[in-house]
């Protein structure tokens, strides 16, 4: 739960909130809900995300069931200090693909009194803390966890099981690249395919 009105209304400080989770969570669908909700308040809102994610639209902020907000694409986190003046609200899509200063310049934009809110993987493919989204969540004064649903037991969903043949940190993909599953899911996944490599390197 986060709070979106401060009760000593002298301390100009802004914040941070992070929503986490798996691939097909629902992040960004929650980040354009929030970001929609402040434009409707007639609150100035900056959105920027990774130049480097053009999986629906370059300029926009796009979720998987194709809700949409314009948004600002940046080569690198230093991009969103500079262009983020004059603004009540920043959001921030896919957080994990940036640079590790984007924790601070979401801590210097909070400091400055903007409500930071900022959407991204936890976990990688591999089930490791996620670029800067470890510190980021760390930082932030709201940290909203969402699940999708696991397409092997209906369980929650938490892991971002890889079904692509790439070893990448990177890859950019959607359903025929990424499937969610449970902890359990994932770990019979994982040990299935440790078996079918040692199998391969054995036959050889």
């Amino acid at each position: 739960m986060f709070l979106e009105n401060t009760v000593n209304h002298n301390e100009q400080f802004g914040w941070i909130e992070v929503i986490c989770g798996s691939m097909f969570s629902g992040k960004t669908e929650e980040l354009i809900r929030r970001l929609k909700r402040a434009q409707f308040a007639k609150q100035k809102v900056e959105i920027f995300k990774p130049a480097i994610d053009v999986r629906y639209n370059v300029e926009k902020v796009v979720s998987h069931d194709a809700n949409e907000i314009r948004s600002t694409p940046v080569p690198s986190s230093a991009n969103i200090r500079l262009l983020a003046s004059d603004v009540d609200v920043v959001g921030i899509d896919e957080a994990q693909f940036f640079d590790e200063e984007i924790v601070a310049v979401c801590n210097d934009l909070a400091n400055r009194g903007v409500r930071v809110i900022v959407a991204g993987l936890d976990m990688d493919f591999k089930g490791n803390p996620f670029g800067p989204m470890p510190a980021l969540m760390a930082t932030a004064e709201y940290v909203t966890k969402v699940h999708a649903v696991c397409t092997r037991t209906g369980n929650l969903a938490h892991y971002s099981y890889r079904t692509a043949a790439s070893d990448e940190l990177v890859l950019l993909g959607e359903t025929q690249e990424y499937e969610p599953l449970s902890r359990s899911a994932y770990f019979k996944a994982m040990m299935a395919e440790k078996l079918k490599k040692a199998e391969e390197k054995n036959g050889k």
